[in-house]
């Protein structure tokens, strides 16, 4: 249903490093980037993309809102938790599994943007 996923930042370089990590660990890298934008993903398929804001203020989050990150498997989602915790992610929730069938973690990135890496079956 998504196209693509689209999160503000203060600051792109620092955030970039930390997005290129996660998306090295789901297997796609950088599809699109300028000076103001990033996004990483597959062509034609979902991506997530970090920018600074177009009007020029600071980023600010979304209450209740998280972008999920979908995992091949289990080990997968505990690898992303583990690599956003080392590279400065805050913790929302350890990986385990959240009702039958849905396994996730939760945290969030450099600029409190809050993230969900999941699998289901």
């Amino acid at each position: 249903m998504l196209g693509y996923v689209t999160l503000g930042t203060n600051d792109l370089a620092r955030a970039a490093k930390f997005y290129d990590a996660l998306a090295a660990e789901l297997g796609v890298g950088r599809m699109m980037e300028s000076e103001e934008f990033i996004a990483w993903g597959g062509h034609g398929g979902a991506g997530i993309g970090l920018t600074k804001p177009f009007n020029g203020q600071p980023a600010a989050l979304g209450h209740g809102g998280m972008a999920a990150l979908r995992a091949k498997d289990k080990a997968q989602v505990d690898r992303l938790y583990t690599l956003a915790m080392s590279l400065g992610a805050q913790d929302e929730g350890a990986p385990g599994e959240r009702f039958p069938g849905f396994y996730a973690a939760y945290f969030r990135d450099l600029d409190g943007n809050k993230l969900n890496a999941f699998v289901m079956g």
